[in-house]
């Protein structure tokens, strides 16, 4: 299923190849990204329901969390999955039983309010998307705050990679593998990436920067040869948005924090709050902070 894709995506897509910066003058109904520089620019405009689609390139500079909610009694046995398989699900904070502000990554900011959008699952299907969680929240849930991939693609600009995604304002294109998580109980199931066109040229210098950043999945697991990890055809991610290949490109394919979702349909909780794909926490943490220093 091709998930989160809206007009302006497809437009962008098919101006791509004439048009190297991105337009904002069809952006008519919502905020230009140029507006979101900070990360409580970007929250305040969540919460409001202003902004409700996917985050990447928002707020350059502060890194970005995928989310699960999970009532207490199964968050034990998820916290370990998530130790099992460091690579899709880098923790980089898990709240207390009840707490709604990540007392690391944004102190003052609400979990049940601060996302473009949130998926409800009940046992182990997904069942609406929703902008707000407030009315759901249970005194017993504890939050997972995992890194994700959007954190290290400011490093990748910097160097002057371009990252297609962000240049076409759309979503990145995510894609179920035949790898096969290390299972924690009932939650199991396959590793999802996500997917960057790159130039052979830029390939190495990619794979230098982000191994920098192991705290939001790190270096590539796989590089072109997408039938060899199960992916048929990249034109059709089971999330997020396909994007254009110029010739002498290939599929770079990156862990992704999508993969609890795949997950929770195989545990099947009687209930869960997930992000939705490409929808982010932003947090007040730097970039920077999470880059791999000689004294780290």
């Amino acid at each position: 299923m091709n998930e989160l894709c809206d007009d302006r995506c497809s437009s962008r897509r098919r101006q791509w190849a004439t048009v190297p910066e991105t337009s904002e003058k069809e952006q008519t109904s919502v905020p230009s990204r140029r507006d979101f520089s900070t990360p409580d620019a970007v929250r305040r405009a969540c919460r409001s329901g202003e902004w409700t689609t996917q985050t990447s390139g928002l707020a350059p500079g502060f890194a970005q969390a995928n989310l699960v909610i999970l009532p207490r009694d199964d968050a034990g046995e998820f916290r370990r999955f998530c130790e099992l398989n460091p690579k899709p699900c880098p923790l980089l904070e898990v709240t207390e039983p009840g707490r709604f502000s990540p007392q690391r990554l944004a102190p003052d900011a609400d979990l049940r309010t601060d996302l473009p959008m949130y998926r409800v699952w009940r046992s182990g299907q997904l069942v609406e998307e929703v902008t707000d969680i407030t009315e759901l929240w249970q005194d017993d849930f504890v939050s997972f705050l995992i890194g994700c991939s959007f954190t290290f693609e400011a490093a990748l600009i910097a160097e002057n990679i371009p990252v297609r995604h962000i240049e076409l304002g759309c979503n990145v294109p995510m894609f179920r593998t035949n790898i096969d998580c290390k299972s924690s109980g009932r939650f199991r199931g396959p590793l999802v990436v996500s997917m960057r066109p790159l130039k052979p040229t830029d390939i190495s210098k990619a794979e230098q920067i982000t191994s920098q950043f192991p705290d939001v999945h790190g270096a590539p697991i796989h590089i072109g040869h997408p039938e060899e990890i199960g992916i048929t055809n990249l034109q059709r991610p089971d999330f997020g948005d396909a994007v254009p290949f110029a010739p002498d490109e290939e599929p770079v394919f990156w862990a992704c924090g999508v993969t609890p979702q795949a997950a929770l349909m195989a545990a099947k909780p009687k209930f869960a709050i997930t992000h939705s794909p490409g929808c982010m926490f932003v947090s007040d943490l730097k970039d920077e902070s999470l880059r791999l220093t000689p004294e780290r």
